[in-house]
């Protein structure tokens, strides 16, 4: 029986420290067929948590509440860490370790569960004594590790932030550029017909390397995926398909307008799209509906030539836009489904504020001003 406990210890041991290692250290996409710890508490987390925040009728409420998960999942992931490592030395400790306690009180699992305890965190309070060569290297090797442990925790956090703060600098950018929420038409209104085309395609540039960043950084920490960004109606993931949506309609044909740039931004976020459907698991649905469907291009059509910007005619523009689509759409789409996230029109049903345009004293500050220039007429006459 000790010795069946000393390799289950053993066995949990080593399987946290490589899924450690893989989560925090290892800068790139785990793939491989069996059992991974993070994976699993991810999926057995994260699809009851989408399902309750389901339930919450109002958007904003719910987009708050699904902002707490990527913050709390990284707490209760390090606590499942610690948590298995002390299971797993108690193990050790229990099969292959003698010790001595004060009292002479009789020693259980439950004992020594709670002395691989103190040793992991070391408080060392000494009440119970390794005795043999082994029990006290076990020791020695648990309070190392313990250390190691709260270096990592050190560690760990602020890269994620700092990740995070980077992805969002460009998002909030995006706010001026493309609406909010961002959409293709309204990009491609405000700046498709610059008198200097190097405008946009200094945009579609930045969101290039943007694109390459969320890629390294999602893939290297996929726990971002489950970070919601600062404001309700902009994601990481509606950015992305937004810049997608736009060089999608630049590469099938706007007049007046080179695609060199635009070809290269996309293959770059189609990359990220493709590579971080597969982070976060998401499952193809040849059953979504349609974003663009013949009337909706249509009135896109019309908005962007009422505002200089000019698509291309005929069957081979429509031909290639479906086929630049079907490249990045299926992926955004499932995604989305997966993380509860609203993708982003092509163009707004109707005029949409920016985020920079609201505050929350606007409607006071407007009834107050209206009250004034009402007082001053009314002082005229």
């Amino acid at each position: 029986m000790r010795i069946v406990c000393a390799i289950a210890g053993i066995v949990l041991i080593l399987g946290i420290l490589l899924d450690a290692f893989e989560t925090v250290v290892l800068p790139r996409r785990v793939q491989r067929s069996f059992f991974r710890l993070t994976s699993w508490f991810y999926r057995r987390t994260w699809i009851p948590y989408r399902k309750l925040a389901a339930r919450i009728p109002s958007r904003a409420r719910r987009e708050n509440f699904l902002g707490y998960f990527g913050p709390l999942s990284l707490i209760f992931l390090l606590i499942l860490w610690a948590a298995a490592l002390v299971f797993g030395f108690a193990l050790l400790q229990y099969g292959a370790g003698e010790h001595f306690r004060l009292g002479s009180e009789p020693l259980t699992f439950g004992v020594l569960l709670y002395h691989s305890g103190e040793t992991f965190f070391t408080l060392g309070y000494g009440d119970i004594i390794p005795s043999s060569g082994v029990a006290r290297a076990l020791a020695v090797i648990e309070a190392g590790m313990g250390f190691a442990f709260l270096g990592v925790v050190i560690g760990y956090l602020p890269t994620i932030y700092s990740s995070f703060s980077r992805r969002e600098i460009e998002i909030s950018l995006l706010d001026a550029r493309a609406g909010s929420p961002p959409s293709a038409a309204e990009l491609l209104s405000r700046f498709g017909n610059c008198p200097q085309q190097a405008v946009l395609d200094q945009i579609f540039k930045d969101w290039e390397r943007w694109a390459a960043e969320v890629l390294e950084s999602h893939l290297s920490y996929p726990v971002l995926s489950f970070f919601r960004s600062q404001h309700n109606n902009q994601s990481w993931l509606g950015a992305l398909t937004t810049i997608l949506d736009a060089t999608a309609l630049v590469i099938a044909g706007v007049d007046g307008l080179r695609f060199e740039q635009s070809k290269i931004t996309f293959a770059m976020a189609r990359h990220a799209v493709v590579d971080l459907a597969q982070v976060v698991n998401a499952r193809y649905a040849p059953t979504a509906p349609d974003r663009l469907p013949a009337q909706e291009l249509n009135r896109l059509r019309e908005s962007l030539a009422g505002r200089g910007v000019k698509l291309h005619e005929g069957a081979a523009f429509e031909e290639k836009l479906s086929q630049l689509r079907s490249l990045y759409e299926p992926y955004a789409v499932a995604i989305a489904a997966n993380l509860s996230i609203t993708l982003p029109p092509w163009i707004h049903p109707e005029k949409q504020k920016d985020n920079w345009q609201a505050g929350p004293w606007d409607r006071a500050i407007q009834a107050r001003s209206l009250a004034g220039r009402v007082q001053s007429m009314d002082d005229h006459f």
